[in-house]
């Protein structure tokens, strides 16, 4: 890799507070969508779900050379067969990437189809045959070299070694771009992160925020427009007891600027000790809270200076994760909350319950309180009012909330308020827009209960950082010191490679796992160069560059002149898996799982190993298609890193 830089490459909690896979393979379904005035009907997401023909054809239209994963081009083909072969049916390919035992992929329509025919006058007599006709009509096309039925009429595909070479050839020439999937929804809102105004982020955050930052990374690669929303909560009761705090503690605080407040954690904490044990001092930030909300500018003032303070505060830590958020926290919402509830009670949702107003919802046991018996908003009204301003003025298709598992009750209300007031479909019917809440577990302790530091104080995320990067800095140096390799990296060097392991050693601890499990936190785990760790992942990389490096060969030289050629076993796995990454990523965006991308990203990793142990690069015949197969891979895990979050290291 003539020419990389030396080091690095930077690719372009409680969170909301609220209370409240077939025969060896594995895919899913195809379905259509058409449309209906100005929205699109689009397909349901459902587990493993991908585009049907005619979405592909359609998403095609607009993005040009993008032809949609393998599965989709599959898809079209046999999509075209059954509708030659059972042209009375109304049927959508079953097409599903396979183990290497059955072939590279399967249609597994044959027994779904012989259900059907089962008992009427037909020329197929099992599904078997039926299987054998399917292959009969299919269109030629360069992608498939073999076809086969396996019993009950499973289809087995063999892909051409010719046309995957041909296709990671293409990506290598145009773009890593032209990989991207082609998804259904074209506006994406993700809310995530959102933590309190004048409270610190802690390791609570760290979930919502590298989750909720990797689905907004991975839609925006498939070509959505993504709203990466942060809704702080900068709205309520805690503001009068900080602004009071404020203006008896420094009553000339706008004189003394940011010094009054001083570090905001135990400016929080000392307002929060006198509203606990001070009566008067209680009273006096009620009435605050109602000066604030009734727009007095004393009070407003006060109130964006505690909330830039805080924001100011925010950045730094997002600047360090590589995390960029549009703020619309809750008070953005507060204005439009009186007419949405209006709406609601007009169309009969609302209705009086013990001094309160309320929604009830079918199947709940309790009704959402949208008023509180106080007159008072809640989270539940500034979830509506934001719901309904991302529906109507934002026209969002899609909308995510990125929050721990213990809110799921809350959202799944809110969302059936939502529908009972018709502003989301039936989802069995029109697919969009719709919502979905991204829940996720615990972070835990080696004791197995909620991290938390020695005093029982909840872990800041500034210092977890802190600690990653001097951990990872000092393993660097370790290693460096060894090998005798110190003198050849700057300070520089050693700073930013030690901040992309150490922060990406921590993102990716998280982001492996599945997000509605717990799991423990270990730095001594996540910052090992051996298994599915961030590191391993990133001295991998490494080493791929460092092997085009040392070939002496310029790699865009080759890209131009050179062919790729997929002859041996190893280097045909390799090739596969790497033409397979456009689904991959549809998989991990349709259903909003990131470990699915890190499970590929860590395959990907093992198949080249076995590729390099088994095929001679530098010096071989076949060098130049083999630094082409490493370029490949090494394109494609930059790639992976980038929608993880994580700065590649291209030095070891």
């Amino acid at each position: 890799m003539t020419g990389t830089p030396a080091v690095l490459s930077i690719s372009s909690s409680s969170c909301r507070s609220h209370p409240l896979f077939s025969s060896g393979c594995f895919g899913a379904v195809t379905r259509r969508f058409g449309s209906v005035g100005k929205r699109t009907l689009l397909p349901r997401a459902m587990s493993g779900e991908t585009l049907a023909p005619a979405a592909t054809a359609a998403v095609q239209e607009q993005d040009g050379n993008r032809v949609g994963s393998v599965k989709q081009q599959l898809s079209s083909l046999f999509e075209a067969s059954l509708r030659a072969t059972f042209p009375e049916l109304n049927i959508e390919p079953m097409v599903a990437a396979c183990t290497a035992k059955f072939g590279d992929y399967q249609c597994n329509n044959a027994m779904g189809i012989w259900s059907k025919l089962k008992g009427a006058s037909s020329e197929f007599k099992n599904p078997k045959s039926i299987g054998q006709g399917i292959i009969s009509n299919l269109p030629p096309s360069e992608m498939i070299e073999s076809t086969s039925v396996a019993g009950p009429g499973f289809v087995n595909i063999g892909l051409s070694s010719t046309w995957m070479a041909q296709s990671i050839q293409n990506m290598l020439s145009n773009g890593i771009g032209t990989w991207a999937p082609l998804l259904p929804a074209s506006r994406v809102l993700v809310d995530f992160s959102s933590p309190n105004i004048a409270k610190e982020m802690h390791v609570g955050h760290l979930r919502s925020t590298i989750i909720g930052d990797t689905l907004a990374r991975m839609l925006e690669f498939s070509n959505a427009e993504v709203f990466r929303r942060n809704h702080v909560g900068d709205w309520g009761t805690q503001f009068g007891m900080l602004i009071q705090h404020l203006f008896e503690t420094f009553p000339n605080w706008e004189d003394i600027g940011e010094q009054a407040i001083g570090d905001l954690q135990e400016f929080y904490k000392a307002s929060k000790k006198r509203f606990d044990e001070d009566d008067l001092f209680k009273e006096r930030a009620q009435e605050a809270v109602v000066r604030l909300q009734s727009g007095e500018e004393k009070y407003r003032d006060a109130w964006k200076r505690i909330c830039e303070i805080s924001r100011r505060e925010f950045d730094l830590v997002y600047e360090r994760l590589g995390v960029h958020l549009e703020v619309k926290g809750e008070s953005f919402y507060n204005p439009y909350i009186p007419e949405v509830l209006k709406e609601l009670s007009r169309k009969g949702l609302i209705e009086e319950s013990e001094g309160a107003r309320v929604i009830f919802l079918e199947g709940q046991q309790i009704p959402l309180i949208v008023v509180k018996r106080d007159g008072g908003y809640n989270y539940a009204s500034t979830d509506l009012a934001a719901l309904w301003y991302r529906l109507n003025e934002e026209k969002a298709d899609w909308m995510i909330y990125v929050t721990d598992v213990g809110q799921s009750l809350h959202f799944t209300m809110v969302f059936s308020a939502a529908k009972r007031a018709g502003w989301l479909p039936d989802s069995s019917i029109q697919a969009f827009p719709k919502t979905s809440h991204v829940g996720f577990g615990l972070v835990l302790g080696s004791d197995g209960k909620r991290f938390r530091t020695r005093s029982s104080e909840v872990v800041r995320l500034v210092e977890l950082l802190d600690e990653a990067k001097n951990r990872s800095k000092a393993e660097l140096l370790k290693r460096l010191e060894e090998s005798g390799k110190l003198a050849e990296w700057t300070d520089e060097e050693l700073e930013k490679t030690a901040e992309a392991i150490g922060y990406g050693a921590v993102k990716y601890a998280d982001l492996k796992n599945n997000r509605l499990t717990n799991y423990t936190f270990s730095f001594d785990q996540m910052l090992n160069d051996k298994g599915n760790t961030a590191v391993y992942l990133l001295y991998a990389h490494a080493r791929i560059c460092s092997i085009i490096r040392k070939s002496g060969k310029e790699i865009d030289d080759l890209k131009k002149t050179g062919r790729i050629v997929l002859g041996h076993a190893d280097e045909r796995i390799l090739g596969l898996h790497l033409i397979r990454f456009a689904e991959i990523v549809e998989e991990a965006c349709t259903n909003l799982l990131p470990n699915v991308l890190c499970e590929y990203l860590y395959d990907l990793s093992d198949k080249f190993s076995r590729f390099y142990a088994s095929c001679q690069v530098v010096g071989s015949p076949e060098e130049t298609s083999r630094l082409l197969l490493c370029e490949a891979t090494a394109v494609v895990m930059r790639k992976c890193f980038h929608l993880l979050g994580i700065q590649p290291v291209y030095k070891i």
